[in-house]
């Protein structure tokens, strides 16, 4: 399982840059001036983790295979975007079907890129699309509650539900907040994510810096990292720019590049962690002579579940799953000697795999 996050923000802040260095293609035009991405690229990227190699280096694994995260390059928005401005209609849809929001704000100088509000704001730039997400929120729960209100009349208990907890989101919109600070009780949970509300979607700000800042940011990031702490949000520092050229580079020439920038490692690897933490999701493997393998779960998952992940009969027939922790892999060389030294566990349907859980699943076909 991996997800589907949506790259937005205001034209001309890095969007499109970033999203090549993502994919290492340049599939999505970078240029200095507004909508350059119309229709929104979608590049599959794989999710980088040193755990893989490890494992497979103990299993002798002929092939080696990441989890992978889709991204979405989506067209920049402008004010009044919520009204149809610009390609306001069309970037609003795309946002509705990612599970999160990268929301890229410009926190660089450079009188040779321009900026369509004419200033340097991180933070207003933030503002101006949370409004414009909030307002597309409020006339579209406006109109659902209308068209809700004759099935209610007819009992029909999926429509009180929805009527209820839209009214829930638009109390929080009127108040000035984004649907995401509304607390949904846990049987609640499927039916508000079937909503598809825009403010309800996590974000992460990805403050895209100069160069010079990309180890330890600047005065504007810092002014985006307080507010992502008064919001409780995720926030990430990275140089767009650095990301491309390392994305056109060899593993040892990367390895040079940033150690020359003085950097431990790539941005993007950063991004993609905090889009995991920003979505509780962690990783399982499975490892064997035939291949190392990365699944992407989300955090609390059962085993049944966890097994389901990598095809539907392994869940539909599960006895049980046989894991040993990854560390414990490690200390002991493999599964044998984890084995020996009773680290191996067989576990049933009721157990919540762990990050970084070795397993085997055991099934009827």
């Amino acid at each position: 399982m991996g997800f589907k996050m949506g790259i937005v923000g205001l034209p001309n802040v890095g969007k499109s840059t970033l999203f090549n260095a993502l994919t290492k293609t340049a599939a999505a035009q970078a240029a200095n001036f507004p909508f350059c991405t119309i229709e929104p690229n979608v590049g599959d990227v794989a999710v980088p983790d040193a755990r893989l190699q490890t494992l497979a280096d103990i299993a002798k694994s002929r092939e080696v295979i990441p989890t992978r995260m889709t991204f979405v390059d989506i067209a920049g928005l402008v004010r009044g975007a919520s009204k149809g401005e610009g390609l306001g209609n069309q970037f609003l849809a795309n946002i509705r079907e990612v599970d999160a929001i990268a929301h890229v704000l410009r926190c660089f100088e450079d009188d040779d890129v321009t900026h369509v509000e004419g200033k340097i704001d991180p933070v207003a730039d933030a503002e101006t699309i949370e409004t414009e997400l909030m307002i597309a929120d409020m006339d579209s729960i406006e109109k659902r509650l209308a068209n809700l209100s004759r099935k209610i009349r007819g009992g029909e208990k999926d429509a009180v539900d929805q009527d209820r907890l839209l009214r829930r989101a638009l109390e929080a919109l009127e108040a000035g907040k984004p649907a995401r600070t509304v607390e949904v009780a846990e049987e609640d949970r499927k039916q508000w994510r079937m909503l598809q509300l825009l403010t309800s979607k996590p974000v992460l700000y990805v403050c895209n810096v100069e160069e010079s800042s990309a180890g330890s940011g600047n005065a504007l990031s810092q002014r985006v990292a307080e507010m992502a702490a008064a919001q409780g949000a995720a926030q990430v520092v990275i140089s767009a720019q650095i990301e491309e050229e390392i994305s056109q580079l060899d593993a040892e020439e990367a390895e040079m590049f940033l150690s020359e920038m003085g950097l431990e490692e790539p941005g993007l690897d950063r991004l993609i962690r905090a889009g995991y933490q920003l979505l509780g999701l962690h990783t399982y493997f499975t490892v064997g002579p035939k291949e190392t393998r990365a699944w992407t779960i989300p955090v609390g998952t059962l085993a049944p579940q966890a097994a389901g992940v990598i095809h539907g009969d392994f869940e539909r027939g599960f006895i049980r799953a046989e894991t040993v922790a990854y560390d414990d892999y490690i200390t002991h060389k493999g599964e044998a000697g984890a084995k020996e030294a009773g680290k191996f566990r067989v576990e049933g349907k009721s157990y919540e795999v762990k990050d970084g859980d070795v397993l085997h699943f055991l099934f009827n076909a």
